[in-house]
């Protein structure tokens, strides 16, 4: 249940529990062109780490999101679509194993605790609907399913189900679990089949936003270890730089502000007084930590790679460094949280934000709770920006009555910023996220407080 979903082609740009530490550097002065050609000879542990290091030795170090989603979800090299041995990620002969592997009885407590709700929601006699985000092989739905048949009156009541999943070759896997030999076809979101479960259908699509909200249906959605897979963002916070020693010759700039008689030289004195503040911040500032690609000749010590890895692990291709700058991204995310205002205050300070994690929870609550009216903020309550203890806003809603019900099962803390979580697997061993792009599975420890936020909102 590791994959995550990817973006329709045309807006294609997408991208990652497990024990590892990412080594940070600074970033202190490289300077990137297209026209040198540092690279030429050089052995690259994959093909798509060639291809990464070329378009960022031309654009500049990139946000570990963007990293995440090519390594990831690249349409014909990244770890979950495309699979060069013909194998899959699952199983004690792939990367990892997930719940539903283990056991049957997973799933299928997990199509009974929906049949519990469905329950104490008044047994709806039509219009239900089953949503999961990143089915893996199908396997857990699979279980849901043949518990869930076993009371007719939900079973029937179920109009379709509805598998959000990014990866051709896993889509494939789940067709022929779910479905045997029903045709699979292609429909304007998607694809299409019939489940071998009372000839059900189920529909595939790419991006949850794709599936039509409808607030006559009862969506009950699971996301199981698909939070950890999104992509994040990294941001340190750093103090203002010491302020500059001021000369014993005066700058002639400063001293034609002093002439205060000559309301142009003020004027200009004021304007460059603001270019200054601006220039040389008096607080500290929340900087973006970048992927970009590892000096040539590295090896595991001059990159701080950590001991417990460097068995297993190949050198990276590729090394977190910290923006000179804010960023645009550090110029928004990080203040969209009062937790993450006070961490600000002590340089050094990690946090890792998932937009997309943000836009997940978002829209399974306007699924079950309806979306709020246009006099609302959906941009505030989106990113929960709601302090703690205040109260959330009560908003009408574009669905009278809320039905249906989310479960999400993942790993992280429940009330603490994680920090240092991205991490790498590689056939059950914890390795660099950093090597064998494409090849290794990625993720981060999903962060519970920031994405059920939004929930009150909707709820």
């Amino acid at each position: 249940m590791r994959i995550p979903t990817r973006l329709p082609s045309s807006l294609l740009s997408r991208t990652v529990p497990r024990q590892l530490r990412a080594p940070r550097t600074t970033c202190l002065g490289a300077r990137w062109s297209s026209t040198s050609s540092p690279n030429e000879g050089r052995q690259w542990s994959t093909p798509l780490a060639k291809t990464l290091t070329e378009a960022i030795t031309t654009t500049g170090p990139v946000p570990v999101a963007a990293y995440m989603r090519q390594v990831l979800t690249a349409p014909d090299s990244g770890y979950y679509t495309s699979r060069p041995d013909g194998g899959d990620q699952f199983g004690q002969k792939g990367d990892f194993i997930t719940s539903p592997e283990i056991s049957q009885i997973f799933g299928e407590l997990v199509g009974l605790w929906f049949v519990a709700e469905w329950m104490l929601q008044g047994r709806k006699s039509s219009g239900v609907q089953l949503i999961e985000v990143g089915p893996g092989r199908g396997t857990l739905m699979d279980d849901m399913l043949r518990a869930i048949r076993n009371f007719k009156s939900m079973s029937s009541a179920i109009e379709t189900v509805y598998l959000i999943e990014a990866s051709p070759t896993l889509r494939a896997a789940q067709h022929k679990l779910l479905c045997a030999d029903a045709p699979l076809k292609e429909t304007d979101i998607g694809h299409e089949s019939t489940s071998k479960y009372s000839n059900l259908k189920i529909i595939w699509s790419e991006d949850i936003r794709l599936v039509p909200k409808d607030v006559t249906k009862t969506p009950f959605i699971v996301a199981h270890e698909f939070f950890d897979a999104l992509p994040i963002h990294i941001f340190e916070s750093v103090a203002p730089p010491p302020p500059a020693t001021t000369s014993s010759t005066p700058d002639p700039g400063t001293a034609a502000a002093a002439d205060l008689t000559n309301p142009a030289s003020i004027a200009a004195a004021v304007a460059r007084a603001q270019k200054a503040q601006k220039q040389s911040p008096k607080t500290n500032q929340w900087h973006e930590l970048l992927v970009s690609p590892v000096p040539p000749g590295s090896t595991h010590a001059s990159l701080n790679t950590p001991s417990s890895l460097r068995a297993a692990t190949p050198v990276p291709d590729f090394q977190l460094t910290r923006s000179k700058g804010p960023t645009p991204h550090s110029a928004y995310l990080p203040h969209t949280s009062p937790r993450y205002a006070a961490l600000l205050r002590t340089p050094g300070s990690v946090v890792e934000i998932s937009p997309e994690s943000l836009s997940y929870v978002a829209d399974f609550a306007q699924r079950i709770g309806g979306a709020p009216l246009a006099s609302s903020s959906p941009q505030k309550k989106a990113f929960g920006s709601v302090a703690e203890g205040e109260e959330a806003e009560v908003e009408r809603s574009t669905k009278p009555t809320p039905t249906g019900a989310a479960l999400v099962l993942d790993y992280g803390p429940r009330d603490t910023v994680p920090t240092n979580s991205l991490r790498g697997i590689r056939k059950h061993a914890p390795v660099s996220p950093f090597a064998l792009p494409g090849q290794v599975d990625k993720d981060g420890l999903w962060i519970f407080w920031t994405t059920t936020k939004p929930l009150s909102s909707h709820i």
